[in-house]
């Protein structure tokens, strides 16, 4: 899915580049990158999503801020919150296309209550809307991210936090239940840090402003 595009952070800092690539953001020309990371619970997505925002300007549109809202009215899986959830998440990328956001990170888990015409649903999107998708497949050994589910930052949001339920899961298939496209790249957090993550990232989607000048 991904395709290089050709905007630096040091051209976006002349004047004559940002001018030129300003109206090109005001015309439509450039398309919206939408950073796809994916992964199991507690793979450390999100981290990486605000460290990946604070340096490239691109907005974080994280799993939680569709999900969280509906359980105050829905049950999880219910018919009502997988059509409502799916229907945010794809008007959320059609409205940024279309407001010409230039970049958008969203997390994701590929468990057994997403459609797997979701994926389906959002390439189509994707390719009448002038979004380029970046897939980043996030990993981590089982043990490890164990110690991480009931980390005091996964409570912030309503996140898996149960090493009973992870396992529960976990030996169904229920958390990766369908066949993601292949990603772009592959990152393992325990060997990585999230800003170590954030600029592998940030070096094939040419972020708006140079990491190196960023305040990580």
């Amino acid at each position: 899915m991904h395709k290089e595009y050709p905007v630096t952070g040091s051209e976006i800092n002349s004047p004559c580049k940002s001018l030129s690539i300003l109206i090109s953001f005001a015309r439509g020309d450039l398309p919206l990158k939408l950073i796809f990371l994916y992964g199991l619970p507690a793979t450390g997505k999100f981290t990486i999503g605000e460290e990946l925002a604070r340096s490239t300007g691109y907005k974080l549109f994280h799993n939680h801020l569709a999900v969280d809202p509906l359980l105050s009215v829905f049950e999880f899986g219910s018919p009502p919150f997988v059509e409502l959830r799916e229907t945010f998440w794809l008007a959320v990328f059609e409205r940024a296309a279309l407001a010409h956001i230039p970049g958008l990170i969203f997390t994701f888990v590929p468990e057994h209550t997403v459609r797997p015409q979701f994926i389906t649903n959002l390439v189509e999107l994707a390719a009448r809307t002038h979004i380029e998708i970046l897939t980043v497949e996030v990993t981590c050994p089982i043990p490890e991210l164990k110690q991480r589910l009931n980390n005091p930052s996964r409570h912030r949001f309503q996140k898996l936090n149960s090493i009973e339920l992870f396992d529960a899961l976990h030996s169904t298939g229920a958390l990766s239940s369908f066949p993601m496209p292949n990603p772009d790249l592959t990152l393992d957090t325990s060997q990585l840090s999230p800003r170590e993550a954030a600029i592998e990232i940030a070096a094939l989607c040419k972020p708006l402003h140079d990491l190196e000048d960023s305040e990580l």
